[in-house]
C-alpha cells in the first residue's frame, strides 16, 4: 500500500508516540526520530534513526534519506536554521520553520507576543550570566520566575521569593537548560486564579479550538489537567482572539498548546508550543478527537468535524522517583478499575525505557458521566496512585 504520506518525526515522546497512532490511523508512514534507542515513538512507528537533534549534519541526512512530506517536531531543541534551508527549497515543516524557531527559545516566542502583537504578558527581563541575573531580579522584583530560554516539562524552572535564593535559581536554569544558549528569562510573578492551555488548531479552513484545559504544576512541570475548566465569555473571546493572533503569526497547519494565566476576566499570555501539549493528553478520553488526532489532521489538509466533549475528564501523571533501568510497572488491574458508578478509567504506559526522579512514565486518565470536572481529577489521582513502578535490585 502506499501511504497517504511519509512523516519524519523529530523527538519520539509520550506525545510523539500518541501522535504516531494517529497519523497510523490515517495511512501514514512514520520514521521515529530521537536521541536514543526504544524511544515510546519508535516503538510504534515504522521506521527509526537515532540521533542530537542538535546535530545539524545528522537532521540533514535524516531528511534527506527518507524524503518525507512533512517533518514534524515533537521537541524544542532543534538545528532550526537546517530546517528552514529545507523549507526554502520546497520541504514542508510542521508547523513551519519560522514557528519552530520562534518556539525554541521563549525569548522569541515573547517577543513575537509582546513587541509583535501588543498581547499583554508578564514584565520580563533577560539574563545570560549570573551578575545580569541578579540586576534583573532586582528591576523585576521579588518574588519572580526564573526559566531558562530553552528546555521542556519545566526543567530549570523556579520561583524566587527571597534575595538569598537569586544563586541557587541561577544555577538550577543552567542545569536545566537545553541547547547550546546559556540564556533565562526572568518574569515578574503573575497573580492569577487559574492557568489554562487553549489547545489551538489551525488548518486550511480556518483555525479552531478545543474547550480550554486547566492545569496544575509542580517544579514547573504539568502534574494534572482538566477539561473544561469554567471560564467567562470576556475571558474565553480574549484567550481566543489572542491564541488566534499568534498561530497565525507563526503560520503553517497543526495543533498549538497556547498558555494563559487568568484572573477574573483577565487573560494574560504564557508561552506557546507548535505541537500538541503535555496537558492535552486529558484529550486522550475528553473528545471524540484527541489533541493527537486533531495534529493529524490538520496537518494532512484532512477535514475536521465538530469537536464533541464527552464529559468533564481528567489527567494524573505517573512518576517515577529514582534512576533506574531495570523495572516493571505493575497495579494496571487496580487502576482501570472505575472508582464509582458512571466513572470512565484508562491509563497510557509510556514505555520509556529508563526511569529518574520525577520522569512521567504514564498518565491516568477519567471521565464522569454525571459529575464534574472535581470529580474527574479525584478518579484520575487515584487511578495513577494504584500504578506501581517496581524497581529491581
Amino acid at each position: 500500500m502506499t501511504p497517504t504520506a511519509r512523516i519524519l518525526l523529530l523527538g519520539s515522546g509520550e506525545l510523539g508516540r500518541e501522535f504516531v497512532i494517529s497519523a497510523k490511523r490515517l495511512g501514514a508512514h512514520v520514521i521515529a526520530c530521537d536521541s536514543y534507542a526504544g524511544a515510546p515513538a519508535m516503538q510504534v512507528a515504522d521506521a527509526f534513526e537515532v540521533f542530537s537533534m542538535l546535530d545539524g549534519a545528522a537532521l540533514g541526512a535524516a531528511i534527506e534519506k527518507h524524503k518525507p512530506d512533512f517533518v514534524v517536531p515533537e521537541v524544542e531543541a532543534i538545528r532550526t536554521e537546517v530546517l528552514k534551508d529545507f523549507e526554502d527549497h520546497g520541504q514542508k515543516i510542521v508547523p513551519s520553520a519560522r514557528a519552530a524557531l520562534m518556539t525554541m527559545n521563549r525569548d522569541r516566542i515573547r517577543e513575537v507576543a509582546a513587541v509583535e502583537l501588543g498581547l499583554p504578558t508578564s514584565t520580563y527581563l533577560y539574563a545570560e550570566t549570573r551578575e545580569e541575573m541578579r540586576a534583573a531580579v532586582t528591576k523585576v522584583g521579588i518574588p519572580c520566575v526564573v526559566k531558562p530560554v530553552m528546555s521542556s516539562s519545566g526543567k530549570g524552572q523556579s520561583t524566587i521569593k527571597s534575595a538569598d535564593a537569586v544563586d541557587a535559581a541561577w544555577d538550577y536554569a543552567v542545569a536545566g537548560m537545553r541547547g547550546d544558549r546559556v540564556r533565562v528569562i526572568v518574569e515578574a510573578f503573575v497573580a492569577f486564579d487559574y492557568e489554562i492551555t487553549l489547545l489551538t488548531i489551525r488548518t486550511k479552513d480556518g483555525v479552531i479550538f478545543c474547550p480550554p484545559i486547566g492545569h496544575r504544576q509542580e517544579r514547573g512541570d504539568y502534574m494534572e489537567s482538566w477539561q473544561p475548566t469554567a471560564m467567562s465569555p470576556r475571558a474565553l473571546k480574549d484567550a481566543q482572539d489572542m491564541a488566534r493572533k499568534v498561530v497565525d503569526n507563526l503560520g503553517g497547519f497543526g495543533i498549538f498548546g497556547v498558555e494563559f494565566f487568568v484572573k477574573g476576566d483577565e487573560v494574560t499570555f504564557s508561552e506557546l508550543s507548535p505541537r500538541p501539549h503535555d496537558t492535552g493528553m486529558v484529550t486522550l478520553i475528553s473528545q471524540n478527537l484527541s489533541e493527537f488526532d486533531l495534529h493529524a489532521r490538520a496537518i494532512l489538509g484532512l477535514p475536521i468535524p465538530s469537536i464533541t466533549q464527552h464529559g468533564p475528564s481528567a489527567s494524573a501523571v505517573i512518576l517515577a522517583d529514582r534512576d533506574a533501568k531495570d523495572f516493571a510497572i505493575t497495579g494496571l488491574e487496580k487502576a482501570l478499575q472505575p472508582s464509582a458508578p458512571g466513572v470512565d478509567v484508562d491509563v497510557r504506559i509510556f514505555g520509556k525505557p529508563t526511569t529518574r526522579p520525577y520522569r512521567r512514565m504514564g498518565v491516568a486518565l477519567a471521565l464522569v458521566k454525571n459529575g464534574d470536572t472535581d470529580a474527574a481529577r479525584k478518579a484520575a489521582r487515584e487511578a495513577a496512585a494504584r500504578v506501581v513502578i517496581q524497581y529491581k535490585a
